[in-house]
């Protein structure tokens, strides 16, 4: 599943009218394709054993899965071999991208 949705991590922008919101462009949208749990963290096999995960805080957008939470960052770490965006409540991960192909979790 790909779904585009606004982009969160862009620079901030100096607005002409401060008071207007800016809305999201196309060329603004995040596409969010899901991955795979078994293929971004290590362990996930070992149903006894609590994984030792850090999340790097709450981004804007809402699980395209489940459309109830908003996803969190996670970076790679011991146990986590991709950077991706985590719905806690589905428990489900995306990889986000530009609609260019670019990625969006790397630097």
């Amino acid at each position: 599943m790909t779904l585009p949705v606004p982009e969160t991590m862009s620079p901030p922008q100096q607005d002409p009218e401060p008071s207007r919101r800016r809305h999201a462009e196309p060329e603004d949208c995040l596409v969010l394709s899901e991955l795979n749990p078994r293929m971004v963290i290590d362990h996930l096999d070992d149903e006894g054993q609590p994984l030792d995960v850090l999340t790097f805080g709450s981004v804007r957008e809402i699980c395209p899965k489940c459309q109830s939470g908003h996803l969190k960052l996670v970076l790679r770490q011991s146990s986590v071999r991709v950077a991706h965006l985590f719905c806690a409540d589905c428990a489900s991960c995306f990889d986000a991208h530009y609609p260019n192909g670019a990625p969006a979790l790397t630097i």
